[in-house]
């Protein structure tokens, strides 16, 4: 499993939210078909790759009773945040204390800062070389279901149910559902495999969407501007400012939410303001963006500001859709707690592919694939998470199997 997830991350797959395309990035493709041939020597079947980059494959039942079919996901891009190109990981055994990962840059992991190193002391780690990312988002996921399905074929002995499995492109940039088949993967309900630290199960997630925000300004030469210049970036520093300073995500933890200031950019005659916001309570979500084009409108009654606010929404808290089904819960629950890991249910200060899925009749909670500080040059994955994460993925395939059929 180990060597899986170095051969993965090898290949550089980034998306590029500025790509019309799907998948956005040549290393995505390049990865899926990897996959694929990875899939078809461990003797999975309908492994079927489409044109927008999904890769979808099947586990068949070795038993006669119907037991419900389920799925598990993970997603093949990793962040824009920082660089995917060149990933040199090392595996280290950690014994306490700094991580010297780049000695001529003096690139330092220290518990100081991290403090959930302290946790893992005694484990082999993966670690970058400071100056990538590492990629265990998502690709601890896809070695960890990969394993778990080699594992029951290796084990033919142990019944299952039918199984699929779908790698996603473009998830990173919110687009990991847009092409998804909900009908042709054929599952009642699905995981995904993209969580952090061992034990993580989640069910919540933000509800979210992004604003543009655009002023345009006037602009007079300086020496002669007096009552005369609108200057949109002047504006644009007065908007922001008019939003709640304690509601910037550096601000907030658990259920609260935010306006994430993610661009600005421009000059006196326009400037643009890119944001996103989130918030898990829906009431407040809309309050969130009720108050910006509030704010756009007292800008222009009061400082005659040209100003536009277009927001998107991009998905809901998926909890509403998997209540109704608490049972995958409680399987995901039971399936850590037998590999002697605690579960910890906690909501998703972000998304998955599991939010918008849920909302598209596929019930999608999200467990651990074990990786920590995602996005970053320090990003590192323990062995034992994310064998734990096999495991579990392996004792909910067992404990499904035991499972009355369910309309």
């Amino acid at each position: 499993m180990t060597d899986l997830f170095l051969k993965y991350v090898a290949i550089d797959t980034q998306s590029d939210d500025s790509s019309t395309t799907s998948p956005t990035t040549e290393g995505q493709t390049l990865l899926a078909n990897a996959i694929a041939r990875d899939l078809l020597a461990i003797g999975l079947e309908d492994i079927s790759p489409d044109d927008n980059g999904y890769l979808m494959a099947t586990l068949p039942a070795n038993i006669a009773t119907a037991a419900p079919a389920i799925g598990f996901i993970a997603h093949l891009d990793t962040s824009p945040d920082m660089s995917g190109c060149n990933i040199r990981p090392r595996i280290i055994n950690y014994q306490g204390g700094d991580i010297i990962l780049n000695p001529e840059q003096n690139i330092v992991m220290s518990p100081l800062t991290f403090p959930e190193l302290n946790d893992y002391v005694g484990q082999e780690l993966i670690v970058t070389d400071g100056t990538t990312l590492l990629g265990a988002d998502d690709k601890a996921g896809i070695a960890a279901i990969i394993s778990a399905m080699r594992y029951f074929k290796q084990h033919d002995e142990i019944p299952h149910g039918k199984v699929r499995i779908a790698f996603t492109p473009d998830e990173e940039i919110g687009r990991g559902a847009d092409h998804f088949d909900v009908e042709k993967f054929g599952c009642k309900w699905a995981y995904t495999v993209d969580g952090g630290a061992v034990g993580e199960l989640e069910y919540e997630n933000f509800n979210a969407a992004a604003a543009l925000v655009t002023i345009k300004g006037s602009n007079i030469h300086p020496g002669y501007a007096k009552d005369k210049m609108q200057n949109a970036l002047q504006s644009a520093v007065y908007f922001h400012d008019c939003l709640p300073h304690d509601q910037r995500p550096e601000n907030t933890e658990k259920y609260e939410g935010f306006y994430h200031l993610t661009a600005i950019k421009g000059t006196v005659e326009e400037a643009t303001l890119s944001y996103i916001i989130r918030d898990h309570d829906h009431a407040l979500f809309e309050e969130k963006k009720q108050l910006m084009q509030d704010i756009a409108q007292k800008m222009r009654a009061e400082m005659h500001s040209d100003i536009k606010v277009d927001i998107k929404d991009n998905y809901y808290n998926m909890r509403e859709q998997i209540e109704p089904h608490k049972e995958i819960i409680d399987i995901a629950f039971e399936a850590m707690q037998m590999c002697g890991v605690k579960p910890i249910v906690q909501p998703i200060r972000g998304g998955t592919d599991g939010a918008r899925l849920s909302f598209m009749n596929l019930p999608c909670p999200n467990i651990f694939g074990g990786g920590l500080n995602f996005h970053g040059r320090y990003e590192f994955l323990p062995v034992q998470s994310l064998e734990k994460s096999r495991d579990t993925i392996i004792n909910i395939v067992k404990l499904t199997s035991l499972q009355a059929p369910r309309g």
